[in-house]
């Protein structure tokens, strides 16, 4: 049974539109006042922030998505990964988490289910949390993730509201995921093929324990790049931060196999939505074919983290990442508010 088959679209590019998802959403009276709720979802952060005291607050969060790979255990690795980055984008660090599972009892023997479930584990006790319960259905299509609930100083977080001019921006991992696993769903790939997506969408994104104190507090805003691209996730941080932000396209690290796969079509409906998404915000001022283009709007599923960092502090940083993310890369910087969000450059 390849589990991909069994499902329209996989991981993180099976997310509503960020279009239709801000309509929706700009419908609805989300105002609290709680003073405790230091983020919620207005800037399209990457997690809740509730504090309890003035040294601790919760940081939570939640993220479940049909199946991008065929290994029932690499999918729960993957969509355990993914749901806890979200924490480590924050600076926060996983302290317990929930599993949500739909499974199709009809068409999935109950040992698909274990698989899941056990691949999530081991990178739930990788990440140091634990695994405290859950909720499950029997539906039409397997789908799975966690609710994770960590915990940050709030001295110490980071959202996507505080880039400030003259940082340097740092992505963990490289991009691709998208269109090698819509190759994956096509045939065109094995796992076997595509096996540096998938390490990479299986890896933590922990960073704290690589870097020094100083460091750490150079990074003034972050996020995780997922289904909404790279250009989709950065226009949010500028938004947020009012600023703009140049990309230098040639520095983007990309994943083996990804532009051949661009070629030969393997794209998804988020490639457009995403396109669509950020059209009227950047402006291109690199000399690109259309194939490299559509990397800016790959979908990533447990892409890497987007920080936005004091410009002495970033070359230490990079240097000290790579000995966990061999890709990391410095790969544009802040610039102050602008015509555009932002700017492509070669």
């Amino acid at each position: 049974m390849r589990l991909t088959q069994t499902v329209q679209k996989g991981g993180c590019a099976a997310k509503i539109s960020a279009e239709v998802l801000r309509e929706a959403l700009g419908k609805v009276d989300f105002s609290s006042d709680d003073k405790a709720v230091l983020i919620d979802g207005k800037d399209f952060d990457d997690a809740g922030i509730y504090q309890i005291t003035p040294d601790i607050a919760l940081v939570q969060t939640l993220d479940f998505f049909t199946p991008i790979v065929d290994t029932p255990y690499l999918f729960g690795q993957i969509a355990a990964a993914n749901a806890l980055s979200d924490v480590y984008a924050m600076g926060g660090a996983p302290k317990t988490c929930m599993a949500i599972l739909a499974f199709p009892l009809a068409t999935l023997d109950p040992s698909i289910m274990t698989e899941v479930l056990q691949g999530a584990q081991s990178k739930i006790h990788e990440a140091k949390a634990t695994l405290v319960g859950g909720h499950s259905i029997d539906d039409d299509t397997l789908k799975f993730g966690l609710s994770v609930t960590g915990l940050v100083d709030p001295k110490k977080m980071w959202t996507n509201q505080n880039a400030k001019v003259g940082d340097v921006l740092v992505l963990t991992k490289a991009l691709g995921t998208g269109t090698l696993t819509a190759g994956l769903k096509n045939s065109d790939y094995s796992e076997a093929q595509i096996e540096e997506a998938l390490q990479s969408m299986s890896a933590l994104n922990l960073v704290s324990d690589l870097l020094s104190e100083a460091e750490l507090e150079s990074i003034h805003a972050a996020t995780d790049i997922t289904g909404f691209g790279l250009l989709g996730h950065s226009m949010q941080v500028a938004k947020a931060s009012r600023v703009s932000i140049s990309l230098n396209f040639s520095a983007l690290p990309v994943l083996d196999r990804a532009f051949d796969s661009i070629k030969a079509d393997n794209l998804t409906k988020a490639h457009r939505s995403n396109l669509s998404y950020t059209k009227a915000y950047f402006l291109m001022n690199a000399k690109l074919e259309p194939y490299q283009e559509q990397i800016l709007f790959d979908p990533q599923t447990s892409g890497g983290l987007l920080l936005s960092v004091a410009r002495d502090q970033a070359e230490s940083m990079v240097s000290k990442l790579r000995t966990r993310f061999k890709k990391a890369s410095i790969i544009g910087e802040v610039l102050s508010a602008g015509s555009h969000f932002i700017e492509i450059h070669d």
